[in-house]
């Protein structure tokens, strides 16, 4: 295949990738840094909790013992904190843990542990102070880096890129989708717009300009709006309202020009694009390098063997991604299995009915998905002539550090 100036072009672009990678990452880590120390603007609004929620460090513990609240026998502590942060920044006050309501756990309190407080004034001028849970910072930190640190060791340079990508994704996210839907715009059309953003970036940045890429994007493009309109149908054929969750209501009660059902829809948009994104690359990959081994075959027969591959993908991802569904709602079964309440009568009630219908359509999006994604990329491949001009318009075939044989 002969090359020409545009692809030559790309070809020097996708070799210096690996500047491009540290260049985005020290951008996402610089801009992170920033978001995490500055202060917030605006009136704080607080979840749960009527009072301001606040770090604290435990001085020392003052009393400790058992109580026995009801039909459980509980250890408890009272302990002396000074407030880290806030109004009250500095001061010191005595903390019960355990004693007036149950504990989710027996793991005690200790000395120097950091916890989360909640402080209220009371109109006498008193102020109170209740444990509201732990500061979990560090742990979190810990398997943070575990994962950063094996997804390197497995994937290097592409692992890094998947987790520039992953950045990127969570940046839109939240810098983009969520404050669009605060405004009051239209959940789907924002959610659809974004996640199709973030994914091209991350489809670039992790496998370079190349046709691969390309072919990936029409995939994850039609995925999209497969997903999306299936989401839009059933959503409203099932009558689901989007109130299954109670964090939708706490967000009907602060805002009432928040669409919750389109919420809803958007959220299942989300939701169904992770696992899209790797049925999608999967496949492209798995077309390429048949026709690497054999260009000979013909478009259906090279269809036909990449699809043997694709059925077994996707068995497999669709059944990750019912038990994912499954064990996410698990203590609700087991709530609603003590009620002795019949089968018919638990997939209608709004919660259940949601996640079936979140389930259900992500899993059609997976199935249309591959075939989609199989015929475009062996239609690219099918003619060389095509392939040929195709390359010179969108760059190589494969990144050159994909290329083994």
């Amino acid at each position: 295949m002969k090359e020409n100036g545009t692809s030559m072009f790309w070809e020097k672009i996708n070799k210096r990738s690996n500047w491009i990678t540290v260049i985005v990452g020290v951008i996402i880590l610089l801009f992170c840094y920033y978001e995490l120390t500055r202060s917030p603007e605006g009136e704080v609004k607080t979840i749960s909790y009527t009072a301001d929620t606040v770090k604290a460090q435990i001085l020392y513990i003052m009393e400790q013992g058992t109580v026995t609240l009801g039909e459980v026998t509980q250890p408890y502590q009272i302990v002396k904190v000074r407030i880290l942060e806030g109004e009250y920044k500095g001061a010191e006050f005595s903390v019960d843990y355990g004693k007036r309501s149950l504990l989710a756990d027996a793991h005690g309190l200790a000395t120097g542990e950091k916890i989360l407080v909640s402080v209220s004034q009371m109109v006498d001028g008193n102020v109170n102070v209740y444990f509201v849970d732990y500061v979990r910072t560090n742990s979190l930190l810990i398997l943070g880096f575990l994962f950063v640190f094996v997804c390197i060791c497995v994937s290097g340079w592409k692992g890094i890129r998947s987790l520039l990508g992953i950045g990127l994704s969570v940046l839109v996210i939240v810098y983009f989708i969520v404050p669009q839907i605060l405004d009051g715009k239209n959940p789907i059309l924002v959610s659809l717009i974004g996640s199709f953003f973030f994914l091209t970036v991350t489809q670039y940045l992790v496998f370079g300009w190349t046709l691969k890429t390309h072919i990936t994007l029409c995939g994850i493009l039609f995925s999209i709006l497969i997903t999306g309109i299936l989401a839009v149908y059933f959503v409203d054929f099932a009558r689901l309202n989007g109130l299954g969750d109670e964090n939708a209501m706490y967000l009907l009660q602060q805002s009432n020009q928040m669409n919750i059902k389109n919420l809803l829809i958007a959220g299942i948009i989300i939701g169904s694009l992770g696992v899209l994104d790797d049925l999608v690359v999967g496949q492209t990959s798995t077309v390429i390098e048949i026709y690497r081994a054999d260009p000979g075959l013909s478009l259906i027969e090279r269809f036909k063997r990449s699809m043997n591959v694709g059925r077994d993908h996707v068995a497999a991802t669709v059944n990750t991604l019912v038990l994912a569904y499954l064990g996410a709602s698990l203590s609700l079964f087991l709530i609603f299995s003590q009620s002795n309440m019949a089968f018919t009568t638990l997939v209608n009630i709004n919660y259940f009915a949601e996640e079936i219908v979140r389930a259900l359509v992500g899993t059609i999006g997976l199935f249309t998905t591959v075939p989609i994604t199989t015929f475009i990329a062996c239609w690219v491949l099918d003619k060389p002539a095509r392939l040929e001009k195709m390359v010179r318009i969108f760059g190589p075939l494969l990144n050159h550090s994909e290329i083994n044989v």
